[in-house]
Formats: structure tokens, C-alpha cells, sequence
């Protein structure tokens, strides 16, 4: 039958064995078909998630088909006491002259329910869903006493990750995971919680944490205002002016018309002088 089959009947609650009786095939009957079929299903394990129950053991009701030809019907009836002394149910049906369909039909309707009914309900599990609190920044910030000194320590998940996953080798990699801390709030919780400039710093468990020495960054640009009026940003002169542009453009002219008119008077004084053309 096979395995992909197999899982698939898994899922009924009631086996119908369909056997045709009209077969003409040397070393075939009813008896011997239905054989075969019990064997391999006596052989499978079932899943536990999908019923659990041995196929075997399952309610199995065996249908004689083509009862519509008359050797065939002949069989069927020989047959059938034979399979009722197994323990089977069996029906004489003829799917094309719609012979025992609806008998069939009920009597599995019927074994189906009480199969229903005698499979014990499983209750599905409660979820809880614990809406995290509007002040939850997802980490916290510890201030301990270590044999080595003060040491603030920040525990939290995404903190710890973002750790794991920063190449200290790559500066952009380090300012980008300096960023993510500050958007978090560890820098503001570390302010709080009594961290200064060079403070020890630890992100993570206490058996694998990593050890920085803290250098808070500019969160704001207030250290950048002056008097009340002004902002020192706006009085940097690093940018040249239209004038020392062109003053130095009109320089780099002259240094250029200095060194050809040196080479041209070199050449005058025939120091420049090509000893092949002497020969």
C-alpha cells in the first residue's frame, strides 16, 4: 500500500476493504486479497497525534464488489460466511448497477459515529498571551559590587544578541551597535543607574558577558551650543572660501608656468642634450 497511503488512512476512524470479486487474475480470491492488506496494515505503526489506534484494531468492514456479475456474486456469497466467522462485516454491493450502496452507506455512517463518540476529546491547549508593559525597555540595568570594583551590568535579550552578533574588528560595525544601545535606552538607564565615563560595563549573563569600558555619546548635540543665540556648528571654517579658491587656483597656475619656464631654460642651456644625436 505504502507509507504515504498508509499515514493517510491513519486519519479514518473506520477501514472499508473493497475487494473486487470479478478479478481473473491466476492465485487471486476475496480471502487471499484481504489477507494481504490485513498484513500490512497489522505491520504499520501508527503516529500518536493521528488517532493513535493500531489499524488493525480499527473497525473494519469489508465490501464484495461487482456483485453485478453473476460469477462474481457466486463468490461472494461462498465467501461471506467465511468472513463473517473472522469477525468482519460484510456487504454484497455492484458499484455500477448500484446494488447495497445504501446499506453500505449507513452502516458506515453509523460505525463512524460511534467511533467519534468513543475517541476521547482533546482539550487544546490554553494560551496565555502577557501583553509586555508600556515602561518594559526589555533589558536591566544592575549595579554591582565585583572584586574587581563597581561594575554596572545590563541583562536583557535583544542587548545580549546585538552583542553576540557586533565584529569588534570593524569600527562601523562597533558604531552601529553603540547606536542601537543608545536607541534602546541603555544609555539613559546607565546615566541613571550612576555610570560615568570609563565606568565597566557588562552586556550579558554573568558566565559570558562582555566587558566594555563605557564612553557615553552625544545624544543630543547640546554640547555643541554656545551663548544663547548662537551654535558653534555654525562657526566652523573648514569649508574654503570662493576667494581661497580661486587665490589658490591662481597659485598652482603660477607654480605650473614656474617649473616650465626652469625646464625650458635648462633645455637652452643644452642640458638637456640627447647623446645619440651627437653621434
Amino acid at each position: 500500500l505504502g507509507l504515504q497511503f498508509l499515514r493517510h488512512v491513519e486519519r479514518c476512524h473506520v477501514l472499508a476493504h473493497v475487494i473486487d470479486c470479478a478479478t481473473l487474475e491466476p492465485g487471486r480470491d476475496p480471502l487471499t486479497d484481504l489477507e494481504v492488506i490485513e498484513a500490512e496494515l497489522a505491520a504499520y505503526v501508527p503516529h500518536g497525534s493521528l488517532g493513535g489506534i493500531p489499524l488493525s484494531e480499527r473497525v473494519r468492514v469489508v465490501v464484495l464488489n461487482k456483485a453485478d456479475v453473476p460469477e462474481a456474486r457466486e463468490l461472494a456469497e461462498m465467501v461471506r460466511p467465511d468472513l463473517e466467522a473472522q469477525g468482519y462485516e460484510v456487504h454484497i454491493v455492484s458499484a455500477v448497477a448500484h446494488q447495497g450502496l445504501k446499506e453500505l452507506t449507513f452502516s458506515l455512517a453509523a460505525h463512524v459515529r460511534r467511533a467519534r463518540e468513543q475517541q476521547a476529546v482533546e482539550e487544546p491547549a490554553r494560551v496565555v498571551v502577557r501583553p509586555r508593559a508600556v515602561d518594559d525597555q526589555g533589558f536591566t540595568v544592575r549595579r554591582e559590587n565585583t572584586p574587581d570594583g563597581e561594575v554596572f551590568r545590563v541583562v536583557g535579550e535583544r542587548p545580549t544578541r546585538w552583542v553576540r552578533q557586533t565584529d569588534f574588528a570593524n569600527d562601523e560595525a562597533v558604531g552601529y551597535l553603540a547606536d542601537r544601545l543608545n536607541r534602546l535606552g541603555v544609555e539613559d538607564a546607565l546615566l541613571k543607574a550612576g555610570a560615568v565615563a570609563g565606568s565597566t560595563v557588562l552586556i550579558g549573563p554573568e558566565d559570558d558577558a562582555v566587558v566594555f569600558d563605557w564612553e557615553p555619546t552625544m545624544a543630543a548635540g547640546a554640547e555643541l551650543l554656545g551663548a544663547r543665540g548662537s551654535d558653534l556648528r555654525l562657526d566652523e571654517r573648514s569649508r574654503p572660501t570662493r576667494a581661497e579658491k580661486r587665490e589658490a587656483f591662481h597659485a598652482r597656475k603660477d607654480a605650473e608656468t614656474a617649473v616650465r619656464e626652469e625646464m625650458d631654460a635648462e633645455r637652452r642651456a643644452g642640458r638637456w642634450t640627447d647623446p645619440e644625436r651627437r653621434e
